[in-house]
């Protein structure tokens, strides 16, 4: 509900002579806000409403709501923010900023940049990049590792608190029928009532933290050549204190719906990878639901609210619908190993199959040159000694990687597991660790020309593995022992390779149901 007349202050904004310019100010508006773009800045305002979830109904509350917005955005976008400012009336009754006349109303200084260095922008135009997938799924994992924990939260109660604002948004839809939410709602209530052990356990470790609230690609821009993380939610702590793997959920959610799994996989492996919060790697299907779920009914209210009928909105809140549907469906764990030499190409085409895996966002894959990095403390991308590479501490290596993957089956997950397994005893390993989760295993024997073998060696820039060719040269010459795992040619293309495993494993389609 609209509270107060903004008009004097939208007039003030929108002059080019209030921010000294020549040219024409540009205005963009939200649900709760007014974007007002002028040369290199931008400014925004919260618009005076009072609504259930918040209220900016009186020019302090808005001032201080801007000073939170800058204070929590600061952190994961450095130099974006530049600060709040007052908007003042004087003895006159002209309006300027700062002064010290009468709070009229307050605005959020930022660094202006262009529409298209949004992700979602990004995403759409297919600039998009994997190295800046694993940039921002760091940026995430370093803001959730200091984010507030709020220690009297229970993660049942916490997503229940989600459901029932769904249940009360989809009640006054148009675009569904009562009989197809009832049975979504139905769907929903029976998944978190088979998550909630899991959901209370993490909210007594501390995983329920003062989060970022909103984390969709359209909230994360490409600023001075690096990825940031802006516009959280500020107007409302309810809604920001969730799970941090729910948090994070938004990203995946939206990057699956625009058929972009393998970044998906990728944001969750390289998220894992960083914060060990494997525990929690089931949840995912659930909580990228729920966040689709949102998404369903906030843009059915929007195409109701759309003069015309706003077709287009309620079809795309249909696919939102439609993917949450499929997101609550079980899907099977299962193991896949990939194993080969170096060169053999394990890790790409790990990376490649695993978002065919198991249930979205995929596999979470365990990587052996991972694992080994992690045992000594140190970066994926840190050169280690030959001594650890020991025999000692490789067989702790591929303990580690059958413990990891057996923990994740017997709780519903699928893994891919990625090592050289070179002697038939690690083989064996990662097998067993299927067979005592009673999932289905294929292991996988990449195998290529030596020549091939060394030119992928030599060629490698950057990433977690240390073999040189002098380590290929020992791998030529071993044993390897009676081989049962399936053999497949990786000498050819990419696609040929994971298509040809996708074709052994059963595998899906990614972004089908």
């Amino acid at each position: 509900m609209i509270v107060e007349d903004q008009s004097a202050v939208v007039a003030f904004l929108t002059s080019p002579y209030t921010h000294g310019e020549d040219g024409p100010v540009e205005v963009m508006e939200t649900h709760i806000s007014l974007v007002f773009l002028v040369g290199n800045r931008a400014f925004k305002l919260k618009r005076a409403v009072k609504l259930p979830y918040v209220d900016f109904s009186s020019a302090g509350l808005r001032l201080a709501a801007c000073r939170k917005e800058v204070e929590l955005n600061s952190p994961t976008a450095p130099g974006l923010y530049l600060g709040a400012r007052e908007i003042r009336r004087d003895a006159q009754g002209r309006l300027g900023f700062g002064g010290e006349g009468e709070l009229v109303d307050a605005v959020v200084e930022m660094v202006r940049f262009e529409q298209d260095c949004l992700f979602d922008s990004m995403a759409a135009s297919s600039r998009l990049t994997a190295r800046q997938m694993e940039e921002v799924a760091h940026m995430i994992a370093l803001f959730h590792r200091d984010a507030p924990v709020v220690p009297s939260e229970r993660g049942t109660a916490n997503m229940a608190g989600v459901l029932d604002v769904n249940e009360a948004g989809f009640a006054t839809s148009s675009v569904f029928s009562g009989r197809e939410t009832a049975a979504f709602n139905h769907a929903f209530r029976a998944a978190l009532e088979r998550a909630s052990p899991l959901l209370d356990r993490r909210g007594e470790e501390g995983r329920i933290r003062r989060c970022h609230g909103d984390l969709h690609l359209r909230n994360i821009c490409l600023f001075r050549g690096r990825p940031r993380l802006f516009d959280c939610i500020e107007f409302n702590d309810r809604i920001a204190t969730v799970d941090v793997l729910y948090d994070f959920a938004f990203l995946l959610m939206d990057l699956w719906h625009r058929d972009l799994p393998a970044f998906a996989n990728l944001a969750m492996n390289r998220y894992l990878d960083e914060t060990g919060d494997e525990d929690g790697f089931v949840l995912l299907p659930f909580f990228m639901a729920v966040r689709a779920a949102v998404r369903a009914h906030v843009t059915a209210t929007q195409a109701a609210e759309t003069a015309g009928g706003g077709g287009h909105l309620a079809g795309i809140a249909r696919s939102y619908f439609d993917l949450a549907r499929v997101l609550l469906q079980s899907a099977p764990g299962g193991l896949v190993a990939i194993g080969g030499l170096s060169g053999s190409g394990k890790t790409t085409v790990a990376e490649a199959l695993a978002p065919m895996v198991g249930a979205p966002p995929g596999a979470r894959i365990v990587e052996s040159d991972r694992v080994r990095k992690g045992l000594f403390g140190v970066s994926a991308d840190t050169r280690l000694p030959d001594a650890a590479y020991a025999p000692e501490v490789s067989a702790r290596v591929y303990r580690t990687l059958a413990e990891r993957a057996e923990a994740i089956l017997a709780a519903g997950g699928s893994v891919v597991v990625d090592a050289v397994f070179d002697r038939p005893g690690n083989r064996d390993l990662v097998e067993a660790a299927a067979h005592a989760a009673n999932v289905p295993f294929h292991g996988v024997w990449l195998e290529a020309e030596a020549s091939r073998l060394r030119e992928r060696v030599l060629a490698r820039i950057g990433g977690p593995s240390d073999a040189t060719t002098a380590v290929l040269e020992r791998q030529l010459t071993r044993d390897l022992g009676a081989m049962s795992w399936t053999r497949v040619d990786a000498g050819g293309p990419l696609a040929e390779v994971v298509g040809t495993i996708s074709g052994l494993v059963g595998s899906r389609d990614p972004v089908g149901d």
